[in-house]
């Protein structure tokens, strides 16, 4: 136990050890919970990159769409649909990419429209994350 004066107010304060042990633990604790916030953003399997982006998808011709996601994905747990006008949705086969975190969703012939890509994915430590990626099929280029 300290004891030191105060000028500012003319006493004097007792400073214990546990006193500067529970304002470390306090500090502690608060860059502890302002770290964990950004943990938990990384948590979810989040899609980095799109082969969408460079390569769109050709009128009638069957492909394959590879996406990027900045953790491990579970496949076996993990669903894409295909969405075509009207809100129908067809199930696609899903395979592991050649990288950690890829990918490989197997597209069939599409005919002129606009489409979506609902995805489901469970990231390597478990977090649910659903999105959808819309694109455009045409003739044009």
């Amino acid at each position: 136990m300290n004891l030191k004066f105060n000028p500012k107010r003319r006493t004097f304060m007792i400073q214990s050890n546990l006193a500067k042990i529970g304002r470390l633990f306090g500090s502690l604790l608060f860059l502890g919970l302002l770290l964990g916030n950004t943990g938990e953003a990384s948590a979810h399997a989040v899609v980095t990159e799109s082969s969408l982006r460079h390569q769109p998808i050709e009128l009638n011709h069957a492909t394959e769409v590879v996406l990027h996601f900045n953790s491990g994905v579970e496949l076996a747990l993990s669903r894409v649909f295909l969405v075509s006008k009207g809100d129908v949705y067809h199930p696609l086969e899903i395979a592991k990419g050649k990288k950690p975190g890829q990918m490989i969703i197997k597209v069939p012939a599409l005919e002129e429209g606009d489409y979506a890509l609902k995805y489901k994915v469970f990231a390597a430590d478990g977090h649910l994350t659903e999105d959808v990626i819309r694109f455009k099929v045409s003739a044009q280029r």
